[in-house]
């Protein structure tokens, strides 16, 4: 089983979201169809922009934590490392 840390934006340079799940597809798609309301529901937080699959819990849990709590900056560089264009990766997933 894998588990993954996510990272979802309102839009490029939007409000951003950090979260972490063992099934990144519904997650997603409970994200997408605002299943929850909550933060992501509240400022249209839809749009997939980085993911990181983990081996364990603890280690995605940890991640996560470590994530929270970076400078905003750190965030930005972190999605435009590997996705410059701010592409949705949700279309992207094997769903």
């Amino acid at each position: 089983m894998a588990f993954f840390v996510y990272i979802l934006a309102s839009q490029r340079n939007g409000t951003l979201y950090t979260g972490m799940t063992d099934d990144l597809a519904t997650r997603m798609d409970q994200h997408k169809t605002k299943a929850f309301q909550g933060f992501t529901a509240r400022y249209d937080c839809t749009r997939l922009v980085w993911y990181e699959p983990h081996e364990s819990r603890e280690t995605a849990f940890m991640r996560e934590r470590q994530i929270k709590q970076w400078q905003r900056a750190w965030k930005l560089r972190l999605i435009e490392a590997d996705n410059p264009e701010w592409t949705d990766l949700y279309e992207t997933l094997n769903c």
